[in-house]
């Protein structure tokens, strides 16, 4: 009876927590489902268009760690002002959020076709003619999609920071048929190849993000946008706001730039290497979706539970969500590890290609089971919690050290090749793991509160 009186007085109960992250649940594994499957579309246009999807998709990966970054820090700042039960300045957050959003979009759209040349040239520079023909044409089209990534990115932090994850599963269901409809039509129909792919991208883009303003409109919801086009900026609530956001989006943006240097290192072992890459990423992706899922809910979760100045609660969904998190970790890599020579023939992959593709799945699938959530999951309550600056700075140096430091020194003095890049990875995760467990059991992240 004790027991139940507790579950009564938790902020989030576990039909709660169940309702927010089998949503994001599913929402991941459909984009990252779809995102194998336009993998294996393209691959009908031969190995260079997967390597040149796969090199700008990247790049965008970037972005979109970006707009999360700004997402996330507006997530933090509404859900706290939730838990505190300061209601108004949750909602204007939320308007300052899409708007900052949308606008810092449009600038940095304008900044990746400057530097279009730069960034191919240089920076991936090792790649085949082909390759590069088909990076350019890709990247040409969908570059226009970075206004819409950033709205819908905003508009998905504002439902999950209200608890309300079906929507942002719905959108993404809707966003990714349109973007499969689009590929089979354009890539196997028209024979657009690469530009096929790119096209339908941004179609189903600003399909998700245009539903996703008109779902914001609406007032029956806790946050809501105001029906103007009328923007005044409110420089405390977005401080607040790039309190989080600035340094995590330093965080994902270097850790980004840095699996951009990585992509032109893959580069030296051929095109063979970049294709293993690119799958094993996909791959990959899929066997920490749930984990994924919880690392955004634990910001709706800890915020508001920070917000409501309960730590005994915000230690107790940290013992929770990791435990989750290590279960289904164990049960979906070991699915997918098992279902990999399954998957391979879709890609329709050279004897070479598979075998080192293998040969990565495998690493990862070590170091997810056994390290992943102390690396990723428990960052995010102590985002969520406003201790920002130390997850970034032990995330930057640990990634410039280890990820790239001990990637070349693997890959070149070794000679372990591509592989040794992946097992570099298991390095810095092992690195992360160590200090974040010290920095939570110590208490750092106490009294850090952004409101």
């Amino acid at each position: 009876m004790e027991s139940e009186n507790n579950d009564l007085k938790r902020i989030f109960s576990g039909k709660d927590l169940a309702k927010l992250i089998f949503p994001l649940v599913i929402e991941l594994m459909l984009t990252l489902l779809v995102g194998m499957i336009d993998s294996v579309m393209v691959s009908s246009a031969g190995e260079a268009a997967v390597s040149g999807v796969s090199l700008v998709d990247t790049v965008f990966q970037l972005l979109i760690y970006i707009f999360s970054a700004f997402g996330t820090g507006g997530a933090v700042v509404a859900g706290q002002y939730l838990g505190a039960g300061q209601k108004n300045n949750a909602k204007e957050t939320a308007q300052q959020l899409v708007w900052f959003s949308a606008f810092s979009s449009i600038v940095i759209m304008i900044l990746i076709y400057l530097i279009r040349g730069f960034l191919l040239g240089h920076v991936y520079g090792a790649i085949t003619q082909e390759v590069h023909w088909n990076a350019n044409r890709y990247l040409m089209i969908v570059g226009l999609s970075i206004p819409a990534l950033s709205v819908y990115e905003s508009g998905a932090a504002i439902f999950r920071t209200m608890g309300n994850s079906k929507i942002t599963m719905m959108l993404s269901a809707i966003m990714n048929v349109v973007n499969i409809c689009g590929n089979a039509l354009l890539i196997y129909v028209f024979k657009m190849g690469t530009a096929g792919a790119a096209t339908a991208t941004v179609v189903a883009r600003y399909t998700a993000a245009v539903i996703m303003i008109l779902l914001l409109l609406r007032t029956n919801h806790p946050l809501y946008l105001q029906r103007t086009l009328k923007y005044i900026p409110d420089g405390n609530k977005i401080k607040r706001i790039l309190q989080i956001g600035v340094p995590n989006g330093i965080e994902n943006g270097l850790f980004q730039v840095g699996k951009i240097i990585l992509a032109g290192l893959f580069t030296h072992f051929g095109t063979s290497a970049i294709t293993a890459n690119a799958v094993c990423l996909t791959i990959s992706g899929i066997q920490v979706i749930p984990e994924s899922a919880i690392s955004l809910a634990a910001t709706t979760v800890i915020a508001r539970c920070v917000g409501a100045g309960d730590e005994k609660q915000v230690r107790f969904y940290n013992r929770l969500l990791l435990g989750i998190s290590y279960v289904s970790m164990i049960v979906f890599c070991g699915v997918f590890w098992f279902g990999f020579p399954a998957i391979l023939p879709l890609y329709h992959l050279s004897e070479q290609t598979a075998v080192l593709a293998t040969k990565m799945i495998l690493v990862h699938t070590l170091g997810a089971i056994g390290i992943w959530p102390l690396t990723f999951v428990l960052p995010s309550f102590m985002r969520a919690a406003g201790d920002v600056r130390f997850a970034m700075i032990t995330s930057v140096a640990s990634m410039f050290v280890f990820r790239l430091g001990a990637a070349y020194l693997f890959a070149l003095t070794f000679g372990m090749g591509a592989l040794g890049i992946w097992c570099a990875m298991l390095c810095d995760w092992g690195f992360r793991a160590i200090v974040f467990s010290l920095r939570w059991i110590s208490g750092g992240w106490k009294n850090k509160s952004i409101i």
